[in-house]
Protein backbone atom coordinates (compact mmCIF):
# COMPACT_ATOMS: atom_id res chain seq x y z
CA UNK A 1 0.00 0.00 0.00
CA UNK A 2 1.53 3.23 -0.96
CA UNK A 3 1.77 6.48 1.43
CA UNK A 4 -1.19 7.74 -0.58
CA UNK A 5 -3.55 5.44 -0.08
CA UNK A 6 -2.84 4.79 3.96
CA UNK A 7 -4.57 5.59 6.24
CA UNK A 8 -4.51 8.60 8.85
CA UNK A 9 -4.39 7.92 12.65
CA UNK A 10 -5.90 11.36 14.21
CA UNK A 11 -4.97 10.67 18.22
CA UNK A 12 -6.47 13.36 20.26
CA UNK A 13 -4.38 13.19 23.61
CA UNK A 14 -6.05 13.03 26.94
CA UNK A 15 -6.80 11.16 30.34
CA UNK A 16 -10.08 8.70 30.44
CA UNK A 17 -12.32 9.61 32.91
CA UNK A 18 -15.15 12.11 33.75
CA UNK A 19 -13.47 13.55 36.21
CA UNK A 20 -11.10 15.04 33.70
CA UNK A 21 -13.31 15.56 30.88
CA UNK A 22 -13.53 19.08 31.02
CA UNK A 23 -10.13 20.12 31.74
CA UNK A 24 -7.92 21.75 29.86
CA UNK A 25 -5.16 18.82 28.80
CA UNK A 26 -8.57 16.96 27.29
CA UNK A 27 -8.54 19.35 24.71
CA UNK A 28 -7.33 16.84 22.07
CA UNK A 29 -10.09 14.63 23.32
CA UNK A 30 -12.44 17.42 22.80
CA UNK A 31 -11.34 17.59 18.88
CA UNK A 32 -11.38 13.92 18.50
CA UNK A 33 -15.42 14.37 19.59
CA UNK A 34 -15.83 16.24 16.83
CA UNK A 35 -13.94 15.01 14.11
CA UNK A 36 -15.94 11.36 15.24
CA UNK A 37 -19.51 13.40 15.23
CA UNK A 38 -19.02 14.43 11.49
CA UNK A 39 -17.46 11.21 10.18
CA UNK A 40 -20.79 10.52 12.02
CA UNK A 41 -19.34 7.30 13.86
CA UNK A 42 -18.91 6.00 17.44
CA UNK A 43 -16.15 5.52 19.77
CA UNK A 44 -15.44 1.90 19.90
CA UNK A 45 -13.12 -0.05 22.53
CA UNK A 46 -10.05 -1.86 20.32
CA UNK A 47 -7.75 -3.89 21.72
CA UNK A 48 -4.97 -1.22 21.34
CA UNK A 49 -6.57 0.29 24.50
CA UNK A 50 -7.40 3.43 22.93
CA UNK A 51 -11.06 4.14 21.68
CA UNK A 52 -11.67 4.61 17.56
CA UNK A 53 -13.84 5.74 15.00
CA UNK A 54 -13.18 4.92 11.30
CA UNK A 55 -14.52 6.54 8.60
CA UNK A 56 -13.49 9.20 5.53
CA UNK A 57 -12.69 12.63 4.97
CA UNK A 58 -13.40 14.78 2.04
CA UNK A 59 -15.64 14.13 -1.35
CA UNK A 60 -15.79 11.00 -2.29
CA UNK A 61 -13.54 9.45 -4.63
CA UNK A 62 -9.36 9.22 -4.82
CA UNK A 63 -8.92 12.61 -2.93
CA UNK A 64 -10.87 11.26 0.06
CA UNK A 65 -8.71 10.11 2.64
CA UNK A 66 -9.56 7.11 5.13
CA UNK A 67 -9.01 8.13 8.74
CA UNK A 68 -8.88 6.36 12.11
CA UNK A 69 -9.59 8.84 14.73
CA UNK A 70 -8.30 7.55 18.62
CA UNK A 71 -8.65 8.56 22.13
CA UNK A 72 -6.10 6.53 24.05
CA UNK A 73 -7.34 4.97 27.18
CA UNK A 74 -4.29 4.45 28.96
CA UNK A 75 -3.14 8.05 30.54
CA UNK A 76 -1.52 10.60 28.66
CA UNK A 77 2.19 9.81 29.92
CA UNK A 78 1.24 6.33 28.41
CA UNK A 79 0.01 7.70 25.16
CA UNK A 80 3.09 5.73 23.03
CA UNK A 81 1.86 2.26 23.94
CA UNK A 82 -2.05 2.47 22.30
CA UNK A 83 -0.46 5.11 19.67
CA UNK A 84 1.89 2.34 18.57
CA UNK A 85 0.02 -0.85 18.83
CA UNK A 86 -3.05 1.02 16.14
CA UNK A 87 -0.69 1.93 13.73
CA UNK A 88 0.83 -1.57 14.06
CA UNK A 89 -3.20 -2.73 13.46
CA UNK A 90 -3.82 0.01 10.32
CA UNK A 91 -0.80 -0.38 9.46
CA UNK A 92 -0.50 3.59 9.16
CA UNK A 93 2.84 4.72 8.35
CA UNK A 94 4.27 7.56 10.82
CA UNK A 95 3.87 10.86 8.29
CA UNK A 96 0.24 9.73 8.51
CA UNK A 97 -0.08 10.31 12.44
CA UNK A 98 -1.46 13.52 13.84
CA UNK A 99 -0.98 14.07 17.75
CA UNK A 100 -4.05 16.52 18.68
CA UNK A 101 -2.73 18.47 22.03
CA UNK A 102 -2.59 21.49 24.21
CA UNK A 103 0.27 23.73 24.22
CA UNK A 104 1.04 25.87 27.17
CA UNK A 105 3.50 27.62 25.12
CA UNK A 106 0.33 29.29 22.54
CA UNK A 107 -1.90 31.87 23.47
CA UNK A 108 -5.47 30.22 24.41
CA UNK A 109 -6.88 29.49 21.36
CA UNK A 110 -4.64 29.86 18.95
CA UNK A 111 -3.02 26.71 16.50
CA UNK A 112 0.21 25.56 15.10
CA UNK A 113 0.53 22.52 12.51
CA UNK A 114 3.79 21.24 12.42
CA UNK A 115 5.75 18.15 11.53
CA UNK A 116 8.45 16.63 14.07
CA UNK A 117 10.54 18.31 16.92
CA UNK A 118 10.66 17.79 20.31
CA UNK A 119 8.06 17.54 22.92
CA UNK A 120 8.29 20.93 24.88
CA UNK A 121 7.50 19.00 27.91
CA UNK A 122 4.64 17.78 27.11
CA UNK A 123 4.02 14.00 28.80
CA UNK A 124 1.80 12.77 25.67
CA UNK A 125 4.02 13.73 23.25
CA UNK A 126 7.37 12.36 24.97
CA UNK A 127 5.61 9.39 25.27
CA UNK A 128 4.29 8.95 21.57
CA UNK A 129 8.06 10.39 20.43
CA UNK A 130 9.80 7.13 22.68
CA UNK A 131 7.43 4.37 21.14
CA UNK A 132 8.02 5.89 17.24
CA UNK A 133 10.64 9.06 17.45
CA UNK A 134 9.61 12.02 16.72
CA UNK A 135 8.37 12.81 12.76
CA UNK A 136 4.88 12.80 13.08
CA UNK A 137 2.00 15.55 12.73
CA UNK A 138 1.32 17.62 15.61
CA UNK A 139 -1.86 20.18 15.99
CA UNK A 140 -0.81 22.08 18.86
CA UNK A 141 -3.56 23.67 20.70
CA UNK A 142 -2.82 26.95 22.71
CA UNK A 143 -4.15 27.09 26.16
CA UNK A 144 -1.45 29.82 27.45
CA UNK A 145 0.45 29.52 30.51
CA UNK A 146 -1.15 29.63 34.08
CA UNK A 147 -1.35 32.57 35.93
CA UNK A 148 1.02 33.94 38.95
CA UNK A 149 2.57 31.04 40.18
CA UNK A 150 0.14 28.37 39.58
CA UNK A 151 1.72 24.82 38.97
CA UNK A 152 1.55 23.69 35.38
CA UNK A 153 0.38 20.37 36.57
CA UNK A 154 -2.54 21.96 38.69
CA UNK A 155 -3.21 24.20 35.83
CA UNK A 156 -3.32 21.71 32.97
CA UNK A 157 -5.31 19.37 34.67
CA UNK A 158 -8.07 22.46 35.68
CA UNK A 159 -11.68 22.85 33.72
CA UNK A 160 -11.38 25.87 31.02
CA UNK A 161 -12.41 28.83 32.95
CA UNK A 162 -16.32 30.62 32.41
CA UNK A 163 -14.49 32.97 30.00
CA UNK A 164 -12.62 30.33 28.16
CA UNK A 165 -15.33 28.24 27.91
CA UNK A 166 -17.49 31.03 26.03
CA UNK A 167 -14.93 30.69 22.88
CA UNK A 168 -13.88 26.44 23.17
CA UNK A 169 -16.53 25.44 21.08
CA UNK A 170 -15.02 27.88 18.45
CA UNK A 171 -11.49 27.26 18.66
CA UNK A 172 -12.56 23.04 19.02
CA UNK A 173 -14.20 23.28 15.47
CA UNK A 174 -11.17 25.49 14.14
CA UNK A 175 -8.89 22.73 15.41
CA UNK A 176 -10.88 19.86 13.83
CA UNK A 177 -11.27 21.99 10.41
CA UNK A 178 -6.90 22.34 11.08
CA UNK A 179 -6.82 18.29 10.77
CA UNK A 180 -9.18 17.70 8.05
CA UNK A 181 -7.09 20.71 6.03
CA UNK A 182 -4.07 18.45 6.72
CA UNK A 183 -5.04 15.40 5.34
CA UNK A 184 -6.80 16.61 2.83
CA UNK A 185 -4.42 19.47 1.55
CA UNK A 186 -1.05 19.02 2.80
CA UNK A 187 0.81 20.40 5.98
CA UNK A 188 1.80 23.62 4.36
CA UNK A 189 -1.77 24.53 3.37
CA UNK A 190 -3.02 24.12 6.73
CA UNK A 191 -0.37 25.91 8.42
CA UNK A 192 -0.97 28.63 5.80
CA UNK A 193 -4.74 28.86 6.76
CA UNK A 194 -4.52 28.40 10.26
CA UNK A 195 -1.47 28.61 12.03
CA UNK A 196 -1.90 31.87 14.57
Amino acid sequence: MSDVDSPWLVVGLGNPGPEYAANRHNVGFMVADLLAERIGGRFKAHKSRAQVVEGRFGPPGPSSRRVVVAKPMSFMNLSGGPVSALRDFYKVPLAHVVAVHDELDIDYGALRLKLGGGDNGHNGLKSITKAQGPDYHRVRFGIGRPPGRMDVASFVLKDFSGAERKELGYFVDRAADAVECLMLDGLERAQGTYNT
